[in-house]
This record gives structure tokens, C-alpha cells and sequence, in this order.
């Protein structure tokens, strides 16, 4: 029994006559008899009476009909969910990031996405890059936004590298705590009030690694913050931290200064499940993903590169 068997079956039964369902079918009449013929054979019953009068469904057509329209609306239904999709009208992508990107790049990317694409139902997880792959293993995201990845990472999921963003140091643009156009290094840093991340952050063992290497202490001032209350305070005049270049869009209350010996720097990458095939809408998301760094770092200049750029970007 397939589609085109019961939808020639319930034409004949509707019209009363072979010839003129071969018609609206579009179907040469032998070949619309076939059809019915191997229906019958399949089921093992006789579906329609057959004379010169036209054609009326017999006791076992009869007890054929309700499930035939039932099967035909099904694959009506599953017909109209698959266009929707393959024209994202509807569907769902589930994305995790981690919180410095969540005030950067995935809030220029959910602007853009859902302006295209209004019918797609967004879901958004806010984590450190462990926590991401953790539920992206889960099943519980379809695409993470990484700013960690190593061998283990690369075997269990689908990463590709988006940008290589340096990390700089902030201050507030009203009362400036460090000279403008200039790098510094790291034990100038150190000498400096500074406001540190929540131990949570991949972005404060990044610099604490950095301190440690190089067998610096660094003045902190104010410990455990979140990412919109780091730049907050530092807006204030409360002190220096350290941020992804990508933060400063924007953001006229804080000025940069790059930092050197050494420079600092963090990859973010999107990773994926490797073994499961992305939908129509994950698949926009992830090219909206990549159109959006690309243009991100053409706007921040010589912090900013794409990966696989040896270049920075601008």
C-alpha cells in the first residue's frame, strides 16, 4: 500500500468513474487501474465494483475509506511541516554562549536571525564553555558558542573555529586610568585597581593563568562580578579589567588600551553534536553565526581576526 494507491482509490471513489480520476490525476487510465489493481492484491480484497455505470466502493472499500483520508491528511500535514521548515516558518534552535558573548556577538546574532526569520522559536542557555558542551552532549542545545576546545572537545563534537579576539584593558573614558595609544604590559596591569570576573568565567582563569605565569599579583579591588557589572564599575572609575576586545562595540563609556608581554588572547569557536544531522533552522543559524563575526570584526579593527586569518581584521 502506498500514497499514490490511496489517493487514486479515494479520487475513484469521489468521482464514480475511472476515467474521469485518470483525468484529474493526470494518470492514464491502465495506469490508475494498475494502481487500484495492486491495492486490491496487497489487501487481499476486491475495493471497487467495476461496470458500465460507473464505479461505487464495495463493503471492504467502504471499511477502506476513514483510514485512507486519515492517512492521506497525515502526509498532508507532514507535507506542509517539511515546506515550513525547508522556509524556516517554523521550527526551534536551541543556542548556549557563554556570558561575554551574550552581550556581544549572540545579540547581534538573535537581532539579525530573528528579523529573517520571525517564526523560528528561539532558545537561549548562558553558561561557562564546560557547562555548554556538557548540555550540548545532553541534547539539551543544538549549537554552543565556545570560547575553550581541545582534543577531547574536537572528538566528541563538530567545532569550527570563528575568531581569534585579543583581550584588552578597560577603563573609564571619563576618568581614564591608563594612557591612551599605548599597549601595556602585564605588570603595569598588575599595579592597577582591578576589577576580576566571577571564578565561573573561563575568561578569569584565562587571566589568572596569565598572572600566575608570570609570577604576577594583581591589585584587585573588586572580586566576583558578572560581566554588565564589571563594565559598570569600571565605567564608574572603580577600576581596570580585563575583557574580550569584542565588549568595547558600542560602548562610549569605556576606552581600550591593548595589552603586550604578552598578549592575550581567546578563539571563540560553535560547536555542535558530531553525530546528529542539523535541522534547516540550525543550519541559517550557524551561516547567521559566521555572517555576523565576519562583521563584527571588520568593525573592531586590529583586535579582532577571523580564524584562519593570519591578519587581524580592518
Amino acid at each position: 500500500m502506498n500514497l499514490d494507491q490511496l489517493r487514486g482509490f479515494m479520487t475513484v471513489v469521489r468521482v464514480g468513474n475511472f476515467t474521469r480520476a485518470a483525468e484529474e490525476l493526470h494518470l492514464a487510465q491502465p495506469s490508475l487501474s494498475r494502481q487500484i489493481h495492486a491495492l486490491e492484491q496487497d489487501l487481499g480484497a476486491q475495493l471497487l465494483t467495476r461496470d458500465r455505470g460507473g464505479s461505487a466502493p464495495t463493503a471492504a472499500g467502504e471499511a477502506l475509506l476513514p483510514l485512507a483520508r486519515r492517512m492521506l491528511a497525515d502526509a498532508d500535514s507532514v507535507r506542509r511541516e517539511l515546506d515550513e521548515l525547508a522556509g524556516l516558518r517554523r521550527g526551534r534552535v536551541r543556542l548556549g554562549a557563554t556570558p561575554t558573548l551574550c552581550i556581544s556577538l549572540v545579540a547581534e546574532v538573535l537581532s539579525a536571525f530573528h528579523a529573517a526569520h520571525p517564526g523560528i522559536e528561539l532558545h537561549l542557555a548562558e553558561h561557562g564553555s564546560r557547562q555548554l558542551l556538557d548540555q550540548l552532549n545532553a541534547g539539551e542545545l543544538d549549537l554552543a558558542l565556545i570560547t575553550t576546545s581541545d582534543a577531547t572537545t574536537a572528538e566528541r563534537f563538530a567545532v569550527s573555529p570563528l575568531l581569534v579576539e585579543e583581550l584588552v584593558v578597560i577603563s573609564s573614558a571619563a576618568s581614564p586610568q591608563l594612557a591612551s595609544g599605548r599597549s601595556v604590559t602585564l605588570t603595569e596591569v598588575a599595579r592597577l585597581p582591578q576589577i576580576v570576573f566571577s571564578s565561573t568565567y573561563d575568561l578569569r582563569a584565562a587571566t589568572d593563568a596569565a598572572f600566575d605565569a608570570a609570577g604576577l599579583t594583581p591589585s584587585v579591588v573588586l572580586e566576583g562580578a558578572e560581566m554588565d557589572a564589571v563594565l559598570r564599575f569600571v565605567e564608574r572609575g572603580l577600576g581596570v579589567a580585563i575583557v574580550p576586545a569584542m565588549v568595547l562595540i558600542d560602548r562610549p563609556g569605556l576606552r581600550s588600551v591593548r595589552l603586550r608581554e604578552p598578549k592575550l588572547t581567546r578563539t571563540i569557536n560553535v560547536a555542535r553534536p558530531a553525530d546528529v544531522e542539523p535541522s534547516s533552522a540550525v543550519g541559517v543559524m550557524q551561516r547567521t553565526i559566521a555572517d555576523t563575526t565576519f562583521a563584527l570584526a571588520r568593525r573592531a579593527g586590529p583586535t579582532m581576526r577571523l580564524a584562519g586569518d593570519p591578519h587581524p581584521a580592518g
